[in-house]
């Protein structure tokens, strides 16, 4: 029984490890509007996380752009009276809820 629970198990973690992590990708998404440009899913590579860049205006959510980002990481800087947030996560399709 152990060695049967022990290959279950194993296979299981060998089935989730090599499993792509997946993406939503949208290049152009307004807060007013769906997905305008570049809808769709990508599968991350080696190196790469979803990301989510959302851009706001006077603390009011202008447009976000959703990929796969190589290198991701969560970030946060002030431009032109803009505020760029990245955010990147680990998780299918999980750029599409944060």
């Amino acid at each position: 029984m152990d060695k049967h629970f022990l290959l279950v198990f194993s296979l299981f973690c060998f089935i989730a490890a090599v499993t792509p992590l997946r993406c939503v990708t949208c290049h152009l998404h307004t807060q007013t509007d769906r997905c305008r440009r570049g809808f769709g899913m990508c599968v991350a590579q080696e190196h790469e996380r979803c990301m989510i860049l959302k851009i706001f205006q006077d603390n009011v959510l202008q447009l976000s752009y959703m990929v796969c980002q190589k290198f991701c990481r969560d970030l946060t800087y002030h431009l032109n009276s803009r505020i760029y947030v990245h955010k990147c996560c680990d998780e299918n399709y999980c750029n599409f809820q944060l």
